[in-house]
């Protein structure tokens, strides 16, 4: 068995709280990617199916400019700030 290192990436993220963030994911709205349902709930489009964020997990744009959703335990655990460029 060998072993690897994820590569270091900046992504951009966002934490999800119902109508606070609504202008930073409106372009995602719009081109059908991110879905309000009539809950506190988003529908995400994913590479790997149709996915859904609560209030309090993260949204992230990834490598590739996919969406996905991340519970905060996750991302705590595998993301850290990085410098504004």
């Amino acid at each position: 068995m060998s072993r690897y290192r994820k590569k270091p990436v900046v992504i951009d993220a966002w934490l999800f709280r119902r109508g606070e963030q609504e202008s930073d994911l409106a372009p995602y709205v719009m081109s059908g990617h991110l879905r309000y349902t009539d809950g506190d709930t988003i529908l995400i489009k994913t590479l790997e199916g149709t996915m859904e964020a609560r209030p309090g997990d993260w949204i992230i744009r990834g490598v590739k400019g996919e969406l996905y959703p991340c519970k905060p335990d996750i991302f705590t655990a595998t993301y850290e700030a990085a410098p504004n460029e």
